[in-house]
């Protein structure tokens, strides 16, 4: 029975309740029979006043003359005598009289309505007390872990195998893995295998994954639940979960426990401007008891996952409980390429598929957003019906992944056309020129999620540090959009809107926490954002106005610098940027190789080898048969 149903189940059954008690109800304030006695019968034949009679069995039922014609009856013992005396008057009188033998009716017709009453009551009472024995069971259910077990001959067993790229991060986990294999060898030489493992990093960089390649390749149990679903409204509840946690996992020990966004239950405690022992802190509270409680041998080691461990509880951080933190980076492009071979093993690809060049073309891509790529792949392919992954679908997908999705059905102005061709001329132009900057990989002006056009560079190599110069000719191409309009168009627009934005995060940057500016002392003037009130009231200390002001001043110096070295370069170009312009109005996207040709040899040359690409495409024409 499905849920719904079981819900109207009583009320169904008050209502049949109500309508035969209704219905009795009615019956007996409608018109009844006149119970009269053996004499009143007698002096009614006497008199004449009897209109008709019945008698059955011990039962004599008639009606009175008159006008209302009331019904009596009499239930008594009748003798032969009086029935005889009855029938005499009644042929004497000449009135209509009926005998019939008695119906020999049992006495359990006449208990039936009152059985099944009795029985409609009886089940109605039964269901509510199911009902509250169901609610007791699952309010005693409510302190229950929802950690989810994982079973290592059940599903599909991942391990170490299955994780691409992290080479150093599964050398540390490794350690694990051969503890649970063989806990006697650690314990001989009196050694403690950590309690707790931390993983540390950005959402999608495959913590969760790597979690279970490590029960995977132990061959353990593995529990995973989120920090989130201990806390509850009630208070007690995360407590009783953790306790029941525990206890399971002591039962299939040697285990892992994976703890995902620890945050939510780990958070420091005394936060806030009250503070108090709330529920989430009894949860934080009883987890801490728990990680002390079982021993070092015992078998059950606790992974958790999260990406702010500075707002984490210190006590949970200390030597005996999250003994060792693993830092999930983003992947190099190495790593990148193997990780889009991983996700590209049930796909069918074409034979021209280059991931390396995928690869750099998305510098800073967790392990998710590249399997994201590859499944937008997938689904363009199957959109276009083709049968296999080509290299300008990945392509499109990641461009699609990136800036959003192509608006070729926007309409456009031919003013609006020729303002965003030279906005984006003037990004390509001042990143050709300029040193230490990212390549230009491919320019367009086809509108694409909030993008009226835009300048995709494609790095050479792969970086983990910046230098001055090259943020400095950073800013001075996200400038040169401003600058084209300016020297072309002898006007600026609010195309550029996004272009400021960025440049002033990034130079801001470069004074208060890089320390890049001339005049500004060594030193890192930002403050780290402070999540907790109470603190952030407590501890804060804002800068003097004298500061401040110059903090400001170095700013719009870096900028200023910037946008001079983004405009000399647009008015030493400006044919340049005319010809960029004008094939960009033409073509809408010119890529890496149309660009340079463009830049090298002008636009003539750029639109021989469009055409003569395009006669070699073209299909060809059959002769015709005579």
């Amino acid at each position: 029975m499905r849920r719904s149903q079981r819900t109207l189940l009583p009320y169904l059954i008050l209502i049949i309740l109500f309508s035969l008690i209704g219905t009795n109800f009615l019956r007996g304030i409608g018109p009844q029979p006149e119970t009269m006695n053996f004499r009143q019968v007698f002096d009614a034949l006497k008199e004449d006043q009897v209109e008709t009679m019945a008698l059955q069995g011990d039962v004599l039922t008639g009606v009175l003359r008159g006008e209302d014609s009331q019904e009596f009856r009499i239930t008594i013992p009748l003798t032969n005598d009086i029935v005889d005396q009855i029938i005499n008057y009644a042929e004497v009188n000449d009135i209509d009289f009926e005998t019939n033998p008695p119906e020999g009716r049992s006495i359990w017709i006449e208990l039936l309505p009152t059985i099944i009453t009795l029985v409609i009551m009886m089940g109605l009472l039964y269901f509510m007390f199911s009902n509250a024995q169901g609610g007791t069971n699952k309010a005693m259910s409510f302190g229950k872990s929802k950690a989810k077990l994982i079973k290592q001959g059940g599903e599909r067993r991942i391990t170490f195998a299955d994780v691409a790229g992290l080479k150093e991060e599964k050398e540390e986990l490794f350690e694990l893995v051969d503890f649970l294999k063989n806990p006697q060898k650690f314990a001989k030489i009196g050694a403690r295998i950590p309690k707790g493992i931390l993983m540390v990093g950005l959402p999608g960089t495959g913590k969760t994954y790597l979690s279970r390649a490590v029960a995977g390749e132990a061959g353990v149990p593995f529990y995973s639940i989120s920090g989130s679903d201990f806390v509850e409204m009630f208070v007690g509840v995360g407590a009783s979960r953790v306790r029941d946690l525990f206890t399971q996992a002591k039962k299939d020990a040697p285990c892992i426990i994976f703890i995902d966004e620890i945050d939510a239950v780990g958070r420091r405690r005394g936060a806030g401007l009250g503070g108090g022992n709330d529920e989430r802190e009894q949860t934080l509270n009883q987890l801490l008891v728990e990680m002390d409680g079982f021993g070092d041998h015992q078998g059950i080691i606790i992974i958790a996952a999260t990406n702010r461990p500075d707002i984490l509880d210190p006590a949970l951080l200390r030597p005996g409980r999250f003994d060792r933190q693993v830092q999930i980076g983003i992947p190099d492009v190495k790593e990148r390429v193997d990780m889009l071979k991983v996700h590209s093993k049930n796909k069918p690809m074409a034979a021209d598929i280059d991931f390396e060049v995928i690869a750099k073309r998305t510098p800073g891509f967790t392990p998710a957003d590249l399997e994201n790529i590859m499944n937008e792949a997938a689904l363009l392919t199957a959109r276009k019906n083709k049968t296999e992954i080509t290299m300008p679908t990945l392509e499109e997908a990641i461009t699609k992944v990136i800036v959003g999705v192509e608006k070729k059905s926007k309409v456009i102005t031919p003013k609006e056309k020729r303002l965003v061709s030279v906005h984006e001329a003037g990004h390509a132009l001042v990143t050709y020129h300029l040193p230490n900057v990212d390549p230009v990989h491919m320019v367009t002006i086809i509108p694409r999620g909030g993008a009226g056009g835009f300048t995709m560079s494609l790095p050479e190599d792969e970086k983990n540090y910046m230098t001055k110069e090259q943020l400095q000719n950073m800013l001075a191409v996200m400038l040169g959009g401003r600058a084209a309009e300016k020297v072309v168009l002898k006007d600026i627009t609010t195309g550029a809107s996004n272009d400021l934005k960025h440049v002033t995060d990034i130079a801001r940057n470069m004074v208060v926490k890089y320390a890049m500016s001339e005049n500004l002392p060594q030193m890192a003037f930002s403050e780290e954002e402070n999540v907790f009130i109470a603190n952030d009231i407590m501890t804060r200390r804002d800068h003097s106005e004298r500061l401040v002001a110059e903090i400001d001043r170095e700013i719009q110096t870096i900028v200023d610098h910037a946008y001079e070295t983004a405009l000399k370069i647009v008015e030493d170009n400006e044919v340049k940027l005319e010809e960029l312009a004008k094939a960009l109005v033409e073509y809408e996207t010119l890529d890496d190789r149309d660009f340079i040709l463009l830049m090298e040899e002008g636009y003539d040359a750029l639109q021989e080898k469009i055409e003569a690409d395009k006669a070699k495409t073209a299909p060809k024409l059959q002769p015709q048969v005579a």
